[in-house]
């Protein structure tokens, strides 16, 4: 596992950000670059790889990835639902959203479906309490949730895959 040549200067770049000395600094970045160019997660062996690029021991990786919601720890689906589970989304549906999806598609938080396309994973407040429920699918928001939206987000994806293939 190494990144490549373009890689491994947009890594020294990051690093280079930050003051002598405070490479940990670099530590979200250079595992948001990981993450994206390993396959959508974090193995133990791309955070060990973060760690030596920083200089770092890889508990001080792993304390990282293993916080922040953002990073996947084992493989995920072509798409990911991550839903809203706090206070505005919960009074608003969300657990009801998260039941649906179990229901349609046969995962609970944390899985992924069998054909590797969906991944449902609940998350802490996304910052859009107003239009809730609602969740984050890749870089978009998907909100006011309901069962028949939650169908033409899945109809959706699975249409996306069938015109790519």
């Amino acid at each position: 596992m190494k990144f490549s040549d373009d890689k491994l200067q947009e890594v020294q770049r990051i690093i280079n950000f930050y003051p002598e000395g405070k490479q940990k600094s670099a530590v979200i970045p250079v595992l948001h670059l990981a993450q994206q160019e390993f396959g959508g997660w974090l193995s133990s062996e791309t955070m060990d790889y973060v760690a030596s690029l920083l200089q770092l021991e890889p508990i001080e990786v792993y304390e990282v990835a293993t916080f922040y919601s953002m990073y996947n720890l084992k493989p995920i689906g072509k798409y990911m639902f991550e839903v809203c589970q706090t206070g505005p989304c919960m009074l608003n549906g969300s657990d009801d959203i998260v039941k649906y999806i179990f229901d349609k598609l046969g995962i609970k938080p944390g899985e992924t479906t069998e054909d590797g396309m969906f991944t449902l994973k609940t998350v802490e407040c996304l910052g859009a309490c107003g239009y809730a429920p609602m969740m984050q699918m890749g870089k978009n928001y998907r909100e006011h949730l309901t069962k028949e939206k939650v169908d033409t987000i899945i109809a959706e994806c699975r249409n996306n895959v069938a015109l790519k293939n």
